[in-house]
């Protein structure tokens, strides 16, 4: 049984205060230094006019669990610092991450995000919870930005403190929606939890635009051990028209290849049916371990965030990985956590650099980006510049800012580019029945 989303208001205090609880805070760190008389240096997390001292940031992810693990996001985190401190920092000053499991957990989330604010860190950069309702509370009511966050929950897309850097779940499922307007019935098997409730209406979206009718919505447990029953009845649905190929779309994370295993035995006793799913239920690993080009994902459509491994574009990640986390098979270059983090990590360094010998804390970097600053990613997205009311508000989606997708398909066993470039998903989305 889950719960829907409580409805987040776009005017969130947390925005309208900061100037207001900056004040208290210094006033309070005044105090603290008069009564200590010595040792009383600069907020840790923030820099001051001597311009050396550490910016500490925080990136967390689930690790060790039955469901969705990304321990390649704090991984990647910690590889990215040694290899930025190694080059004398980001204007000379040394980057301290720290990172959090949140252990796929309301409570753990929670706790994730109140460390985040007694360490005073400057920035959440590059993290996945599905629990934004526990972790942004603490975020808001101490004005810490959080950057580059996975996408998987629509506040990441509604709090003026959030940052992301792609489209998240509604790009992603709107992009293959439009992908897949071609097939016969098409059947959803997503993940019974709030994060999950968000994804039928935003396939639907897509195929809505493409002239289908929407998909048949399958739920299904977070971590089970085998999806027998929920593939036996995706192939029912979808092989219902004889002579119309239908398609079948799971997105259930880390249990993708659970589910594969079960549709393999299945798909046997019905007519041919197409798969297609989204980066990060998917990657050239996975595609590996179920098959290769004999596999079940064969010819399959994905649609992710941003090009594909093997592009150029990539190379400075890959540096990054060669140089300081070589052998570390917790972190994949394929890995769409991954990736995020690199972009997350890109952003926040851009961010320093314009601070210049300036101050860095939680209000400076958030300063910054309110103001307008655009972020280049070197061609890995579009330019980033978030604005309080974008494009997409009008559907809940206020912070949403790249809304474009890459279309991917498997062949041969390799996940190669479907199509070249960018596909924007903007207009698909502002015609979504969402009510968030």
């Amino acid at each position: 049984m889950t719960g829907r989303r409580r409805n987040r208001s776009t005017s969130l205090p947390g925005l309208l205060t900061r100037h207001a609880r900056k004040g208290v805070l210094c006033a309070g760190s005044a105090a603290a230094c008069a009564s200590l008389l010595a040792g009383c240096g600069v907020v840790p997390g923030t820099t001051g006019d001597a311009g050396d001292d550490p910016i500490t940031v925080m990136t967390w992810a689930p690790q060790d669990t039955k469901a969705t693990n990304k321990p390649g996001m704090p991984a990647f985190a910690h590889a990215y610092a040694r290899w930025i401190n190694a080059k004398g920092g980001i204007n000379g000053r040394k980057l301290n991450v720290l990172t959090c499991n949140d252990h796929n957990d309301s409570v753990a989330a929670a706790k994730c995000a109140r460390r985040a604010a007694k360490e005073n860190v400057v920035a959440v950069v590059g993290s996945y919870s599905q629990y934004a309702d526990s972790f942004f509370p603490s975020l808001e009511g101490a004005g810490i930005p959080y950057i580059g966050g996975y996408g998987i929950t629509n506040a990441e897309f509604t709090s003026p403190l959030s940052y992301p850097v792609n489209g998240g779940q509604p790009a992603l499922l709107a992009g293959l929606g439009r992908s897949l307007a071609g097939c016969g019935p098409v059947a959803l098997v997503r993940p019974d939890t709030i994060a999950g409730d968000q994804l039928p209406p935003l396939l639907d979206s897509g195929l809505k635009a493409g002239g289908h009718t929407a998909a048949r919505d399958q739920r299904a447990a977070e971590d089970a051990t085998e999806y027998d029953g929920q593939a036996e009845r995706a192939l029912e649905t979808t092989t219902a028209a004889p002579g119309d190929e239908g398609c079948v779309v799971p997105a259930l994370g880390d249990r993708n290849g659970t589910f594969m295993d079960s549709f393999r035995r299945t798909r046997e006793d019905y007519p041919d049916v197409r798969t297609a799913t989204v980066l990060g239920s998917v990657d050239q690993t996975v595609i590996d371990a179920t098959g290769g080009a004999s596999g079940p994902y064969e010819g399959s459509y994905i649609t992710g965030w941003y090009p594909v491994a093997s592009d150029a574009r990539w190379n400075g990640m890959k540096r990054v990985i060669k140089e300081e986390a070589f052998g570390d098979n917790r972190i994949d270059a394929a890995d769409a956590g991954v990736q995020t983090t690199w972009i997350a990590y890109t952003v926040l360094k851009k961010i320093v650099e314009s601070l210049g010998a300036g101050e860095v804390s939680a209000d400076t970097v958030t300063e910054a980006l309110d103001n307008g600053l655009r972020i280049d990613t070197g061609g890995l997205t579009p330019t980033l510049r978030w604005q309080f009311q974008d494009k997409l508000a009008a559907v809940g989606f206020p912070r949403l800012v790249n809304a474009n997708v890459t279309l991917q398909v498997v062949r041969e066993g390799r996940l190669v580019s479907a199509r070249k470039g960018f596909v924007d998903t903007t207009r698909t989305l502002q015609d979504a029945d969402v009510n968030y």
